[in-house]
């Protein structure tokens, strides 16, 4: 049984709360942080690349990949495939680079690395967004498998790219909550401006998802069930 609702609602209340996540994460970063920088004697600012990175580049293209079918409904479904796609790699190649960002941090800042449940995840989500999108891509791209294979994939395919999206979010959540916990044992005031910005950044985040993955479950348009026939006027 559907949900008896269409996916455009959803992808309107993704998109404002996008706005808002980003917006938030780089207030955050440059007024409360000071900023961000690839080089730097302020270690810190190296940091700060990172979750702008994850959060704009990484979790927001990565929705916008998978709300594409439901945002361009009526586009040719060739034109669409190829934006979901070129969609999908921009998000893997920033969050490459934002991984990239943390570990430059911690080196040159002399603190280990992977020794966090946040940093388990976020490699193990990285590599299965990069799985998925290689398998994606020689599946139903290029050189693109036979149809019969196609239509069985495809299902499997977008319940693992459901799965590692979620896997992403939850990432995310853990990367707020640690950064916070850090700041917050070095001094930070657990109810001040920056701490309260941090939550409700993760709440949005939260939401945003959420907002996702429903558009992504439901239709882009809602059909007549079988055998239904309005009642006539006359």
């Amino acid at each position: 049984m559907g949900l008896g609702v269409r996916a455009a609602p959803f992808t309107y209340v993704a998109h404002a709360l996008a706005v808002a996540a980003a917006a938030m994460v780089l207030f955050w970063c440059v007024h409360f942080r000071g900023g961000l920088a690839f080089q730097a004697t302020n270690k810190n600012l190296i940091f700060n690349v990172h979750p702008v990175l994850m959060l704009i580049g990484y979790i927001i293209l990565g929705s916008e990949a998978i709300m594409v079918y439901k945002v361009l409904p009526t586009w040719n479904h060739d034109t669409t495939k190829l934006i979901h796609l070129i969609l999908h790699a921009m998000a893997l190649v920033l969050g490459v680079v934002g991984i990239y960002c943390a570990f430059k941090f911690h080196n040159e800042s002399g603190i280990a690395n992977l020794y966090s449940l946040h940093s388990w995840l976020g490699i193990g989500t990285i590599s299965l967004y990069g799985i998925q999108w290689i398998f994606g891509f020689l599946a139903f791209f290029f050189p693109g498998a036979a149809p019969n294979v196609r239509r069985g994939a495809l299902p499997w395919h977008i319940l693992l790219g459901i799965f590692v999206y979620i896997l992403a979010l939850a990432t995310v959540e853990l990367g707020f909550l640690e950064k916070l916990t850090f700041l917050q044992s070095s001094g930070l005031d657990k109810y001040g401006p920056e701490a309260f910005l941090v939550n409700f950044t993760a709440l949005v985040v939260v939401l945003f998802g959420a907002s996702v993955v429903v558009a992504a479950v439901t239709p882009s348009r809602l059909e007549e069930p079988q055998g239904y026939a309005p009642i006539p006027e006359n």
